[in-house]
C-alpha cells in the first residue's frame, strides 16, 4: 500500500523521536541552574480521544499500566476542547521515574496506531517565587517548547475580566538556557498557549 500512496504524491507524517523526552533530566539540571525552575514532579499527555471501545480499552490498558508501577493513580480529565489529559504525578527528585512513564503513554498510543491522535506531553516546573512553566513536547513536530502562563489570580486564568497571559521573557530566557540540550521549536507559531492544562 505505500507503493500507491507514494504514487499518489501522500506521504507518511515523520514520526516522533519519544527518546527525546529522556533528554528531559538533564535539562532540568541546567534550568535550574538558569532559571531557578525545578521540577514539581507532575506531567501529562495531552490526546484526542478516538471513538469506540478499542480506544477506551487501550486508555485503561495505559492507566493501570502506570498504575501498576507502584505510583499513584493517573489521573485522567478532558478538557474544553475534547482533548483527553493523562497526568502522572511522581517524586519531584525523580523526574527520570517521570518521563519514563510519559514515555510509556505516547508509545502505547503509538503502538496500537493511535499517534495520529498525539498532540502534547507536558512536564512542569516551578520557581521558588512562584513562577511556574510547562516544558511541552510536540508529538507531530520532535520538538519542545516552553509555556509559562501567568498567574491572573482566578479559575480559569480570569479575574474581573482579565485575559490570559503568559510570560514571554521567561520563555525565552528557558529557550536561550536549554537550546543547546533540547530541539527547541524553530517556529514561535507553534508555541501554543495550553491554557487550562492540568497541573498548571
Amino acid at each position: 500500500m505505500r507503493w500507491w500512496d507514494a504514487l499518489m504524491g501522500r506521504s507518511e507524517p515523520a514520526r516522533a523521536d519519544l527518546d527525546a523526552l529522556f533528554a528531559l533530566p538533564s535539562a532540568a539540571v541546567t534550568l535550574r541552574a538558569a532559571t531557578d525552575l525545578a521540577p514539581t514532579g507532575v506531567g501529562a499527555v495531552c490526546f484526542r480521544s478516538a471513538e469506540g471501545g478499542a480506544f477506551a480499552e487501550l486508555e485503561r490498558d495505559v492507566t493501570q499500566l502506570l498504575d501498576a508501577g507502584g505510583g499513584p493513580p493517573v489521573e485522567a480529565s478532558e478538557d474544553s476542547y475534547g482533548y483527553t489529559w493523562l497526568l502522572v504525578r511522581r517524586d519531584p527528585d525523580m523526574l527520570g521515574d517521570l518521563v519514563t512513564d510519559l514515555h510509556a503513554v505516547n508509545s502505547s498510543l503509538e503502538a496500537a496506531g493511535f499517534g495520529p491522535s498525539l498532540l502534547c506531553s507536558l512536564v512542569f516546573f516551578a520557581a521558588p517565587d512562584g513562577r511556574g512553566l510547562a516544558l511541552v513536547y510536540l508529538y507531530k513536530q520532535g520538538t519542545f517548547y516552553p509555556f509559562a502562563p501567568l498567574p491572573a489570580g482566578g479559575a480559569g486564568g480570569r479575574a474581573g475580566g482579565q485575559a490570559q497571559r503568559r510570560d514571554n521573557a521567561l520563555e525565552l530566557q528557558v529557550r536561550g538556557a536549554i537550546g543547546g540540550e533540547l530541539e527547541i521549536e524553530p517556529d514561535l507559531g507553534r508555541w501554543f498557549p495550553l491554557w487550562g492544562a492540568p497541573g498548571l
